[in-house]
């Protein structure tokens, strides 16, 4: 991490930095030896994770620098302090009464006013409602308007969460479906990544047959074979075609 970065936060502000509204200047080199590592916000959230992290912790990443006399830590500990270490009353704060504090300027009172503004828009907006895919029908509705002008096969693997809540589609392959087309390391690793418990894969049939071919079924044991390996549940193959489709559930073949 740059110093100057670290500074920032941990050190107190040179007298210059406080002038004309305490805003954020570089500033001449401090010693960093009272601050661990493990101590610096920035770090800690890198290894952490943010929910790691005091409210003052982050605020201080927020305003970068606090004044001659404070570090940003101390400083956004002090504000929280007087707002009875409430984020809620932190959020009623003027401008003018955040400019109060030494060591906050403009562009530092209208961060911390941004950031209270969106955390309450983050309570007040309703998660989006996943898609249900927990029957093969179901499946077939999401799939058909990707797949209904498709003049070649094309793969693709549907995941989802252990509800059978829809959580991404990925295309696997363009012009053709064999188990050498699609590569089962690349399903299995979109699953991990994705957090996906539960997965299907589906491909369409240009010719408007729905039964599958041997391709078809070798792609299926292999896929079936891997999430047994890595204790993810295989839903479903579905084969798309105009109007009509083919689910390897509901024909007992998995």
């Amino acid at each position: 991490m740059p110093e100057w970065i670290v500074r920032d936060i941990y050190e107190p502000a040179s007298p210059e930095s406080d002038k004309q509204g305490n805003e954020d200047t570089p500033r001449d080199k401090l010693t960093l030896d009272q601050w661990s590592e493990e101590d610096q916000p920035r770090e800690k959230l890198m290894r952490l994770g943010a929910e790691a992290l005091s409210s003052a912790e982050l605020l201080a990443i927020l305003i970068r620098s606090g004044s001659t006399d404070s570090t940003a830590v101390d400083l956004m500990k002090q504000l929280l302090h007087d707002c009875g270490d409430s984020l809620a009353m932190l959020g009623k704060m003027s401008q003018q009464q955040l400019m109060s504090y030494k060591g906050i300027g403009e562009a530092k009172a209208l961060s911390i006013i941004a950031a209270c503004e969106l955390g309450k828009r983050r309570q007040l907006s309703e998660m989006p409602e996943r898609t249900d895919l927990s029957t093969a029908e179901k499946m077939y509705q999401h799939l058909w308007p990707i797949m209904r002008d498709l003049d070649v096969e094309e793969a693709h693997v549907v995941l989802m969460n252990q509800a059978f809540k829809h959580i991404k589609t990925i295309r696997l392959s363009h012009g053709g479906i064999t188990e050498t087309a699609v590569d089962v390391r690349v399903i299995m690793k979109e699953a991990v990544i994705n957090n996906a418990t539960i997965i299907a894969l589906a491909h369409n049939h240009p010719s408007g047959k729905t039964h599958p071919s041997r391709d078809d079924d070798m792609l299926t044991m292999k896929v079936s074979e891997a999430c047994k390996t890595m204790r993810i549940h295989f839903a479903d193959h579905i084969i798309v075609t105009d109007g009509d489709y083919y689910s390897y559930r509901e024909e007992g073949k998995l």
